[in-house]
């Protein structure tokens, strides 16, 4: 079926278009053309002039609706998270587990290719955040499963991925140098993350394949003036991306400010979003605007990708364009889908969000 957006501002991606309309025939955009160039038996959907934008990409989050998804490891809680992800504008994410033990990951593993082998969409694959991290720098993560794994196990977890995980987080320092490549070869996006490394050992994993750094500044090494540690490095290193989480909480606005400036369009945004629960080893608490472990600590967001956007405008000073590339185009070119998503072009794949003016609600239309 052949069908057109109409009566919608659209961010293409580059700029703002008044008052166009797209056209979509098998979820892929066939043309963007004036609300008086469309042939007169297409079907129409009225956007009643909301923006028409590029749909999210979160690549960090870990469960929505009370199902954290390393507890409840099934579809369900997959079908869950993808909903409630669309009716914020989001349309696809990489559905993340903290640190667990090689069961549970295996578990996790089986119940994402049962998502997808039953149609699910909405969920690129994992984001493996840990066990392969630094105890020093473990923030929420349960120190005891943390390990430094020989090349044969990571080949043996592979094996049995089969392409689930596309994202890995690690600590360079603390893993055999083989490690890093092996992932590479196997099409995985590598990223430093609760690490304690040095700039020289954060320079030699991006020299060695690994292209991002997961939630900058947030359980890593500190950016001191004689130990500049794994911030200098991600934002001096010209093959460095690095995620961020805009709530306020996690990293204040104005450091938001200052990585974005140094970084420009190698800054993404993520929600390291989790959802209340006090079932398996890790409980978090909603503590009015983020979630904490029982203790106290610190463990994830409350953050919408919307939300992210919003506070970007609000108190980042990065224009509305920008935000809205640091939660589409940036996250796609990470995951190497940029000429899939992020833009509203001829092509590109269907996905859009659609968004109210005053950036206070969005839905993926038609999604679900």
């Amino acid at each position: 079926m052949i069908h057109a957006y109409t009566n919608a501002t659209i961010f293409n991606g580059t700029v703002f278009v008044e008052d166009h309309s797209v056209i979509v025939a098998d979820n892929i955009i066939q043309l963007v053309a004036g609300n008086n160039d469309l042939p007169a038996d297409i079907v129409t959907i009225d956007c009643q002039e909301h923006l028409l934008v590029p749909a999210f990409m979160d690549l960090q989050i870990y469960g929505a609706g009370g199902k954290l998804f390393s507890a409840f490891p099934g579809p369900d809680s997959l079908e869950l998270l993808a909903r409630q992800n669309a009716n914020s504008g989001t349309a696809n994410c990489l559905v993340t587990i903290a640190t667990q033990p090689m069961d549970v990951i295996e578990i996790c593993i089986e119940a994402i290719k049962m998502y997808w082998q039953q149609g699910g969409k909405g969920i690129l694959g994992m984001h493996l955040e840990g066990p392969f991290i630094n105890a020093l720098k473990s923030g929420a993560h349960i120190k005891e499963w943390m390990v430094s794994p020989t090349p044969d196990e990571v080949k043996s977890l592979l094996e049995k991925a089969a392409g689930v995980i596309k994202m890995v987080t690690l600590a360079p320092e603390c893993i055999d140098p083989e490690i890093i490549p092996l992932f590479v070869e196997h099409g995985i996006v590598v990223s430093i993350g609760h690490s304690n490394a040095t700039l020289a050992e954060a320079n030699a994993a991006f020299d060695s394949g690994t292209t991002t750094t997961t939630h900058l500044f947030n359980a890593m090494s500190a950016l001191h003036h004689r130990q500049p540690g794994l911030p200098a490095a991600t934002m001096l290193h010209p093959g460095a991306t690095a995620s961020i989480i805009p709530d306020g909480i996690h990293v204040d606005y104005e450091t938001v400010r200052l990585a974005k400036k140094m970084m420009g369009d190698r800054l993404f945004f993520i929600t390291d979003a989790v959802t209340e629960t006090n079932s398996g080893p890790y409980q978090h608490v909603l503590n009015t605007n983020h979630y904490d472990l029982p203790d106290g600590t610190l463990s994830g967001s409350a953050l919408t990708m919307l939300q992210a956007v919003k506070n970007a405008v609000d108190h980042c000073h990065i224009s509305l364009k920008e935000a809205l590339r640091m939660v589409s185009l940036y996250p796609a070119r990470v995951m190497r889908l940029e000429q899939q998503y992020g833009k509203i072009e001829t092509g590109f794949t269907a996905t859009f969000a659609l968004v109210d003016r005053n950036l206070s609600a969005a839905i993926v239309p038609g999604f679900f």
